[in-house]
C-alpha cells in the first residue's frame, strides 16, 4: 500500500494552512489590524499547542520555508537602501540612526537583563548567559519595519522632509541591525559557551563579516546575470528564490565544514550576505526596477508562508506566561526610541515639531525582527530555542499593531499627511468651462469622475438652467453653475483665480473666448486653455498665448485616424481601457526637484509619456531631470497613478 512520506504530507498541510492564513489576514485587515496578525494567529491555531494539525516535529522539516523567506526579506531590505534617495537628507538620517542605535541598544539590553529574573525560560541561566540574552534581545528589538512604514505613508498620502527622513531611517536601521546581529550572535555564542573573547575572537568575527560581504557581492553579481536574461518572469522568480535558499544552505554547510576541519568555526551571517546582494543589485546594476518587480510579485506569498510558519512555532504557554514582560519591553522600547531620536534630531538641527513626534513614527516592527528572532531560536536551540523567539514575537506583534497608529498621528501632527478629508485645497484640480452644450456637459461628467472641481458658466441664462437639470456623479468632486452677463475682467474674477488649472472656452462668440483666455492667462497664469474657434482668421491670436484649439471637423478626422492606426492610444484617451489611464501631474514635491526619471522609483507598470516645462514640451528618457512646476504626463494603472501622484505632486 502506497504511503505518503511524512515530509510531503506536512508540506501539503502547510500549504493549505498558509492559504487559510492569507484569508484570515485579509479579514482582520478590514478591522485595521495588520495582516501578519492573521498569519500568526492561523499558524498558532493550526500548530502543536491548539489543533496540532502540524506537530512540532514537522517544523524542522519546513525549515527551508524559513530560509527562503528570510532570504527574500533580506533582499528587500538591501533593495530599499537606494543611495540616490538618501543623499539629500543624509545628515539627519545618520544622526537619528546613531542616536537610536546607541540609546535603544543600551536601554533595551539593560531592561532585558533585569527582566530575565522574571522570564520562565531564563530561569537557571548564569549571569553571562543573561547578558547574552540581553544583547540579542536589545539588538532584535532595535529593528524597524520599512514595509509597514511605506504602507502607512501611502495610506495617508504623506510627503515632506519629515516623511522622507523617517522612511530613510527605517531603511538604514535594517542595515545596521543585520550587521549588529551578526556581531551580537558571535558575542552571545562566546558568552553562552564560555569561549574566550580575545584577539583571535575579534579576528574571527572580522573574518565572518568579510566573508559575508564578499559573498554578498558575488551573489549580487549572480542575481545580475539572472535578471539580465530574457527568461520568463516565473523562471526568474524561481531562480531568485533558489539563490536565496542557496545562501542559507551554503552558510550552514560552511559552518559545519569549518567546525569539523578547522580549529575554529566560520559563521558568515546569511541575512547579511543576502542583504548586501540586494543592495548591490539596486545601486550598482541596471536591473534595479526588474529586481524590485520580482520581489514585489513574490513577497506577498513569502510573507504569508513565513509568518504562518512563525505562528506554528510559537509556544503558547511561553506566550501567555511572558505577555506581561512583552508589554514592559514594548514601553521600554518606545521610551528608548524617544531618547535616541530626540538626541539625534537635536544634533541634526531638526525643528522641535519634528523632534517631539519622531519616536512615534519609529515604533512599527515586522519581518526583519521576526526573522532575527527565528534565527536565534535555530542557532541556539539548546539554550534559548523557541522560548526566546516567542517572547520577542509577542513584543513585535504589539509594535506592529500600535506602530501604524502612532505613525499616522506623527505624520498628521507635522502636517505632512494629505488624506482626502484634509487634502491641501491648492492641490485640487479646478476647471472653468465657458459655454453649456452637450459636449461641455459630457466633459464635466468626465472631469468629475476624476475628482476635479468644475465651474460651468454661460452668458445665456437658459443654458445655465439647462445645466441645472442634469445630475452629476463626481465621487466627492463638485460642479458650480454660474450665469454671467458678459466676458470682462470683473466677471472672470468671479470664476478664475490663481488655483484654476484649466479653462475651456466653448462660447459661440470667438471674441469672447479669446478675451476669456487672455484674462485667464495674463491675470491668473492659467496654463491649460482649450477653445473652439469658428473664425479661422483668429487662430493665430489664440495660439500666441498657448491655447489648444478644437475644431470639430478636424477633431473627428484625428480621432478616426487614431482609432485606425493606434487603437490602444485611442482606448486610453476614451477611457475604454479598464486597466490603464493617462493623467497629467504637476510636480510639487521638493525632494524630487532635479531628480532623474530613472531614479524616481515609480511603479513598474507606469510610463512617463511627456514633460511640459515653461510652455515647452520635453521628450522624456531615463536621464531626463524633472523640476518643480513641471507638468508630467503618465500612463499606468489607476492604482499606480495614485502612487505617482503621491510621490510627485498633484
Amino acid at each position: 500500500m502506497f504511503t505518503i512520506p511524512a515530509p510531503v504530507l506536512y508540506f501539503a498541510s502547510f500549504v493549505i494552512v498558509a492559504v487559510a492564513a492569507r484569508e484570515i489576514g485579509h479579514f482582520l485587515g478590514r478591522f485595521k489590524l495588520p495582516h501578519i496578525t492573521g498569519y500568526l494567529l492561523a499558524g498558532l491555531i493550526i500548530g502543536p499547542f491548539v489543533l496540532n494539525l502540524i506537530p512540532s516535529e514537522a517544523i524542522d522539516g519546513l525549515r527551508f520555508v524559513d530560509e527562503i523567506s528570510l532570504a527574500v526579506i533580506a533582499f528587500v531590505a538591501g533593495s530599499e537602501l537606494y543611495l540616490k534617495e538618501l543623499r539629500s537628507r543624509m545628515r539627519p538620517i545618520l544622526l537619528n540612526v546613531l542616536g537610536i542605535t546607541v540609546a535603544a541598544l543600551v536601554i533595551i539590553s539593560t531592561a532585558v537583563y533585569f527582566l530575565t529574573q522574571f522570564i520562565p525560560f531564563a530561569d537557571g541561566l548564569s549571569d553571562t548567559a543573561r547578558i547574552a540574552v540581553a544583547l540579542l534581545g536589545g539588538t532584535i528589538l532595535l529593528a524597524l519595519s520599512p514595509a509597514s512604514t511605506i504602507a502607512v505613508i501611502q495610506e495617508v498620502r504623506a510627503r515632506g522632509p519629515f516623511t522622507k527622513t523617517i522612511l530613510s531611517v527605517t531603511v538604514v536601521m535594517d542595515i545596521v541591525i543585520i550587521v549588529l546581529f551578526a556581531i551580537s550572535t558571535a558575542l552571545a555564542a562566546a558568552l553562552l559557551f564560555d569561549e574566550p573573547m580575545n584577539a583571535s575572537f575579534v579576528g574571527l568575527l572580522a573574518l565572518d563579516l568579510a566573508i559575508a560581504v564578499g559573498a554578498g557581492y558575488l551573489i549580487g553579481r549572480l542575481l545580475e546575470i539572472v535578471l539580465g536574461t530574457t527568461w520568463a518572469t516565473p523562471v526568474k522568480i524561481g531562480l531568485v528564490l533558489a539563490i536565496g535558499f542557496g545562501v542559507f544552505w551554503t552558510g550552514f554547510h560552511l559552518s559545519s565544514f569549518s567546525k569539523a576541519n578547522f580549529p575554529f568555526e566560520i559563521h558568515a551571517e546569511p541575512l547579511l550576505t543576502a542583504m548586501i546582494a540586494g543592495f548591490y543589485v539596486t545601486n550598482f546594476t541596471a536591473y534595479r526596477l526588474e529586481f524590485e518587480r520580482l520581489l514585489h510579485d513574490v513577497s506577498p506569498i513569502v510573507y504569508v508562508a513565513f509568518f504562518t510558519l512563525t505562528g506554528i512555532a510559537l509556544k503558547l504557554d511561553v506566550l501567555l506566561a511572558s505577555i506581561g514582560i512583552a508589554i514592559v519591553l514594548f514601553v521600554v522600547r518606545a521610551f528608548s526610541i524617544f531618547v535616541g531620536s530626540f538626541a539625534g534630531a537635536t544634533l541634526a538641527g531638526e525643528p522641535m515639531r519634528f523632534r517631539r513626534v519622531a519616536w512615534l513614527a519609529l515604533i512599527t516592527q515586522a519581518g526583519i525582527a521576526l526573522g532575527l528572532a527565528r534565527e536565534v531560536s535555530v542557532q541556539f536551540p539548546d539554550t534559548l530555542g523557541g522560548d526566546f523567539a516567542t517572547l520577542i514575537i509577542a513584543v513585535v506583534v504589539l509594535n506592529e499593531v500600535f506602530g501604524p497608529i502612532f505613525l499616522k498621528f506623527a505624520l498628521r501632527n507635522v502636517g505632512e499627511s494629505h488624506e482626502p478629508e484634509t487634502a491641501n485645497p491648492d492641490e485640487v484640480r479646478d476647471a472653468v468651462i465657458l459655454g453649456v452644450e452637450p459636449q461641455t456637459l459630457a466633459l464635466t461628467r468626465e472631469l468629475l469622475r476624476h475628482n476635479w472641481q468644475v465651474i460651468m458658466a454661460d452668458t445665456d441664462r437658459e443654458h445655465i438652467e439647462h445645466a441645472d437639470s442634469h445630475e452629476y456623479n463626481g465621487s466627492g468632486a463638485s460642479v458650480s453653475k454660474r450665469y454671467i452677463t458678459e466676458i470682462n475682467a470683473a466677471c472672470m474674477a468671479e470664476l478664475v483665480n490663481d488655483h484654476t488649472d484649466a479653462l475651456v472656452a466653448m462660447l459661440d462668440n470667438d471674441a469672447d473666448n479669446l478675451l476669456a483666455c487672455e484674462l485667464a492667462y495674463e491675470k491668473y497664469g492659467v496654463q491649460r486653455m482649450v477653445a473652439r474657434v469658428h473664425d479661422e482668421s483668429m487662430r493665430d491670436r489664440f495660439i500666441e498665448i498657448g491655447v489648444t484649439l478644437v475644431d470639430p471637423a478636424s477633431a473627428m478626422v484625428g480621432l478616426l485616424d487614431q482609432a485606425v492606426r493606434t487603437p490602444q492610444a485611442s482606448a486610453l484617451l476614451h477611457h475604454k481601457d479598464p486597466e490603464n489611464d493617462v493623467i497629467q501631474i504637476t510636480v510639487s514635491a521638493p525632494d524630487v526637484d532635479g531628480a532623474l526619471i530613472r531614479d524616481l522609483r515609480l511603479p513598474t507598470d507606469t510610463l512617463v509619456l511627456g514633460i511640459m516645462r515653461g510652455g515647452h514640451s520635453v521628450l522624456p528618457h531615463g536621464y531626463s531631470q524633472i523640476h518643480l512646476k513641471d507638468e508630467i504626463t503618465v500612463v499606468g494603472s489607476p492604482q499606480s497613478l495614485e502612487e505617482v501622484k503621491r510621490r510627485l505632486g498633484y
